[in-house]
């Protein structure tokens, strides 16, 4: 079966990242922003680079806002921001929520057998 450019690639398997204490404090703490989390979903929801035009246009805030917004987002190595020139475009940063789901898992443990 050849592949057509009208049908997507497979996706390639993501590896789970080590995080560390202090990162994964600062992805919990980016994420309890509930503006954040939305710019996060969009981003995720593209499926390609989403410029910030593109961002500010969905969301109810300023550009001074978002800008801050995506730094935090940035800092805390959630996402990719790749500039062109005045245009910025935002990417998830591969393999970091993966990790983040698997440490959260880890903290699901069975329960204790009653004496």
């Amino acid at each position: 079966m050849t592949t057509t450019l009208l049908e997507n690639p497979p996706a390639k398997a993501v590896k789970p990242l080590r995080i560390s204490s202090a990162r994964r404090t600062a992805i919990l703490k980016a994420l309890a922003d509930p503006r954040r989390f939305e710019l996060l979903e969009r981003i995720a929801k593209a499926g390609c680079p989403l410029g910030c035009a593109q961002a500010l246009a969905a969301l109810p805030i300023s550009p001074a806002t978002l800008s801050h917004h995506i730094k935090e987002l940035e800092s805390a190595g959630l996402i990719n921001v790749r500039r062109e020139g005045k245009f910025h475009f935002l990417t998830l940063r591969p393999g970091v929520l993966k990790s983040l789901t698997n440490l959260l898992e880890a903290l699901d443990t069975s329960p204790c057998a009653e004496r």
